[in-house]
């Protein structure tokens, strides 16, 4: 079954530190958090042996990216100073470059500075979820570093989000938004760009739903599409239960996603969103 959407090309090649990902097959991006106050509490990552071990089983299970993200972007997260993200950081990513020296790091941060600090220290991608909006120079910042550029939509602050929800036409306005953050981007000379329309910030269950059932229609900026939805509360409201209780939900999300377009799926369960992509790649087969 082929994908009927094939009007608007899309950049299906991102450069990682000289690594050419080929998106032409999605990947999967595996979530290593190195918080204490995650959502998910069981992605919390409290040692240097912690995080060595389950970045294997990411690798072993097919990964072909690692998230790391040392700041916790949950609704009403707890604020941390910049260089506590920085002092949780920079250990796991030099721990994961010497023990996984071929492996693809991406850092989850909104500012600058620990983006900086985490690709000199050997990662090789920016996962922003402000779109630049609470850094004002992590969009030069990227660029001068020249590095992959995952641009999230967010209203407010991980304290604010939950009530900043409402839209007039919701795929309008994050369309929009995402073409404004593309023509700045542009403008500085940055073309490995992910968009990620953000599913559970500053969106609501209906919301958020809306938003898969349109997820295609963000090919027409031309740019992978990554989805992250992995054991949120869009998953298990629906379906009830909590987080540990979520896979199947999430499984079945990722599938659609895929089915529409997402050439990246960021999970904290790699083995099922792999299998994900093998079944919804056969679909689209010769």
């Amino acid at each position: 079954m082929r994908d009927k959407n094939t009007v608007f090309q899309q950049k299906k090649t991102l450069n990682a530190g000289g690594k050419l990902l080929d998106l032409s097959t999605p990947k999967v991006m595996g979530i290593l958090n190195i918080t204490p106050d995650s959502f998910y509490a069981g992605s919390r990552l409290e040692t240097a042996d912690d995080i060595i071990a389950q970045a294997q089983k990411h690798l072993s299970e097919g990964a072909d990216i690692l998230d790391i993200g040392a700041y916790s972007s949950r609704p009403g997260a707890t604020d941390i100073s910049v260089q506590e993200e920085i002092d949780r950081l920079l250990p796991a990513v030099e721990a994961l470059k010497h023990r996984f020296p071929e492996a693809i790091l991406s850092v989850d941060t909104f500012r600058a500075m620990v983006a900086k600090t985490a690709i000199e220290a050997g990662a090789h991608i920016i996962n922003d979820i402000s779109a630049g909006e609470l850094d004002e120079t992590m969009f030069s910042t990227v660029a001068k570093l020249r590095v992959p550029y995952i641009l999230m939509h967010m209203k407010g602050t991980p304290q604010t989000m939950k009530g900043l929800n409402s839209y007039e036409n919701l795929l309008e306005e994050v369309l929009c938004y995402f073409i404004e953050k593309l023509q700045q981007l542009k403008l500085l000379g940055l073309t490995d760009v992910v968009i990620d329309p953000g599913f559970g910030f500053a969106k609501d269950l209906h919301q958020n739903y809306k938003l898969m059932s349109q997820l295609d229609q963000f090919k027409v900026l031309g740019f992978p599409l990554l989805a992250g939805v992995s054991r949120k509360t869009m998953v298990y409201q629906a379906i009830g239960g909590t987080a540990k209780d979520a896979l199947n939900g999430t499984t079945v999300l990722n599938t659609i996603a895929l089915m529409k377009g997402a050439r990246i799926l960021r999970v904290h369960d790699v083995k099922e969103a792999v299998e994900a992509v093998k079944i919804v790649s056969q679909l689209n087969a010769d």
